[in-house]
């Protein structure tokens, strides 16, 4: 049981358009050094770079019994630096960076793995798998971490937002996940009652309470009005007022695509 981390650049495809060659690979090793100094700090083990992707997990080869805890942390750590790296972009005419976060915890397979012509110490398995699902998801939501079920419960000293149960594709059973926000002691007394005021919405929506929801939902909002995860389910509600969902609607939330789309 090890916890695994795909974190990936947003918009690369049209940062790389609209960069230098040269100046795109100093943005890219600025990029992965900083991000593999805060895995690699936290006894991460870096998998492998996937383009603009970075692989990694903690647990192996050295045990690691807080190995979710310690990847939890490592991705509070990378958000923040990359705040700090895309405003140094900026101040060079460079693009800004935003990336998103990937989180599972789960059984898989460590070890030397490939072909007869090259092999690599790396990780397989479901639990893999659906971490990169998650992070290709957090532009759905807006946000820059989501974690699996599994990795909430093992890292509990931290303080968690619910965002939904999916269905992602390649999965047929449904799975809650989780936005990490800080260490639970951290948490203030306001950012707790919004915590609960969302999870109360949340809740609401799932039993089809439009009419209840939405007014939490858009008192939130107010507070924070470029939360993109309030506006994603002010449209839903809107949606399934049009479409409803039917009666006998699991509150899960199905992706067909492999991006969230």
């Amino acid at each position: 049981v090890l916890t695994v981390m795909f974190a990936d650049v947003r918009g690369f495809t049209t940062i790389s358009e609209g960069l230098d060659p040269n100046v795109l690979r100093e943005y890219i090793n600025l990029y992965l050094t900083a991000m593999s100094e805060n895995i690699r700090g936290n006894r991460g083990t870096l998998d492998k770079y996937i383009g603009d992707c970075v692989m990694a997990f903690w647990g192996a080869p050295v045990v690691l019994p807080d190995h979710a805890s310690r990847a939890v942390a490592s991705a509070l750590l990378m958000q923040e630096t990359a705040h700090a790296l895309s405003a140094g972009f900026i101040a060079r005419g460079w693009p800004p960076l935003n990336i998103g976060i990937g989180l599972n915890t789960g059984e898989m397979r460590v070890g030397d793995m490939g072909s007869k012509i090259r092999r690599a110490y790396t990780v397989m398995g479901d639990a893999v798998n659906l971490a990169s699902r998650l992070e290709a998801i957090t532009k759905v939501y807006g946000v820059g971490i989501v974690v699996g079920a599994a990795t909430r419960l093992a890292a509990p000293e931290f303080a968690y937002r619910e965002l939904d149960c999916v269905r992602v594709k390649g999965k047929n059973e449904p799975v809650p996940i989780f936005q990490p926000l800080v260490l639970d002691a951290e948490l203030t007394q306001e950012q707790r009652v919004k915590l609960a005021q969302w999870h109360q919405a949340l809740g609401l929506v799932r039993s089809q309470e439009w009419d209840q929801a939405e007014p939490i939902i858009r008192k939130l909002q107010e507070g924070n009005p470029d939360e993109a995860l309030y506006k994603e389910y002010l449209k839903r509600i809107a949606r399934y007022r049009e479409h409803s969902p039917g009666t006998d609607w699991d509150g899960v939330t199905v992706f067909e695509t492999k991006d969230g789309a």
